[in-house]
């Protein structure tokens, strides 16, 4: 929001101002100072002050407008980069060829402000007066003069800094690695003594064959990151890693805690076979499943959305999802603890979540319209249930 600085005597801007006294040599007494401001002024001045609030970004954003439709040089584009409250983040604007595109201009801006590189950028069309929704966002592979009027030769673009980034890779590999090494720390080391343990501590089979199970698992996403997953966005915000990180940590360090106990009464034989048997079929499921949707995507990432077929494709819209909650229940059946039940829940309520948004938007893509394939009949995530 912007914030008056033109040093004006308003009292609503600048504070209440004592009324002036009376002539010198006078008998008249000053005039007493009402209580100041009044409510009722109060209430009207903060409506006048919001609606100037809205008329001057509208009228900053009208100005960046006009400065765009200047002619620009011969053969170019000047394209006027502004603010969501119409301030101008790069002066006087950018002059590029006709043929450039919107990631020219990020590297345009970049350059200029010295501080918002192309990942933390995000650039919009202006939404025209009196019309709501959302802004048209530009794509980085796209050209300019797509979103430009026809033989206008300006542009006006909104930006948003995303703030610091940092890639896919790096945020799946620090997430992923702090439960790798948390929970062998808690199998191999003395951890207990520190919780008032003092007897013997004695290892079940099962605790190791659950330490060599969650190890594999989260060492096969490590690799699954560098060497399968196609990222359709190369970054995400910095805030990410402390967010995801602090939840996988957080989680690893709970279950392994209660699954190395020494206190910890182990299941009987049969149901940890049952439990550690299904939960590793459903890893190599799970990993066929990324190969798939590996295929469906460039070595760059493009691809956009498609119909994902196969295996198990071909009965539920996200089958990757279906194969990691259920090789969590694999595991709480193996182990048995509240903290892997707790971890199973808050993952599978979030894994079903995203996987109603992406069951929506192919439905919507693919909706047998205009030559579009109709997107066929399938369970959303969790066969036979959803």
């Amino acid at each position: 929001m912007s914030h008056n600085s033109s040093g004006s005597n308003d009292p609503a801007v600048c504070g209440p101002h004592a009324p002036p006294g009376p002539a010198a040599g006078s008998n008249t007494p000053p005039p007493a100072t009402p209580p100041w401001p009044p409510a009722a002024y109060n209430s009207s001045r903060l409506r006048h002050e919001t609606r100037r609030h809205h008329n001057s970004t509208r009228a900053a954003l009208a100005r960046a407008t006009a400065a765009a439709a200047l002619p620009p040089a011969e053969g170019g584009m000047k394209v006027s980069v502004v603010s969501r409250s119409g301030r101008e983040v790069v002066r006087g604007g950018v002059e590029l060829k006709d043929s450039a595109k919107v990631a020219d201009l990020q590297e345009a801006i970049y350059a200029k402000t010295r501080k918002y590189y192309p990942a933390r950028q995000r650039l919009t069309l202006p939404l025209q007066p009196g019309k709501s929704g959302k802004p048209v966002v530009l794509n980085a592979k796209s050209s300019l003069s797509e979103y430009c009027e026809k033989g206008s030769g300006s542009l006006t673009v909104v930006f948003k800094d995303l703030g610091p980034q940092v890639f896919y890779s790096t945020l799946f590999f620090f997430e992923y690695l702090g439960p790798l090494i948390i929970y062998p720390m808690f199998y191999y080391l003395p951890v207990y003594k520190y919780f008032g343990y003092e007897g013997e501590r004695v290892i079940h089979p099962f605790q190791t064959y659950a330490m060599y199970y969650w190890c594999f698992h989260y060492f096969k996403r490590i690799m699954e990151t560098f060497f399968v997953h196609r990222f359709s966005h190369a970054t995400s915000p910095l805030s990410n890693v402390f967010r995801n990180c602090a939840y996988y940590w957080t989680f690893g360090a709970y279950i392994a805690y209660y699954c190395n106990h020494p206190l910890y009464t182990p299941v009987s034989d049969l149901q940890m076979k049952i439990g550690f048997g299904f939960g590793v079929i459903c890893q190599i499921a799970n990993f066929y499943c990324h190969i798939l949707l590996r295929n469906l995507r460039s070595p760059s990432g493009n691809g956009g959305y498609q119909i994902p077929r196969g295996f198990l494709f071909n009965i539920v819209t996200c089958a990757n999802y279906t194969t990691e909650i259920y090789q969590w229940i694999g595991f709480n059946i193996a182990t048995q603890t509240v903290a892997g039940c707790i971890f199973l829940f808050v993952a599978a309520s979030i894994m079903t979540n995203w996987a109603l948004g992406k069951h929506r938007r192919l439905k919507k893509l693919f909706d047998g319209k205009d030559g579009r394939p109709k997107y066929p009949r399938r369970w959303v995530i969790l066969p036979p249930f959803l």
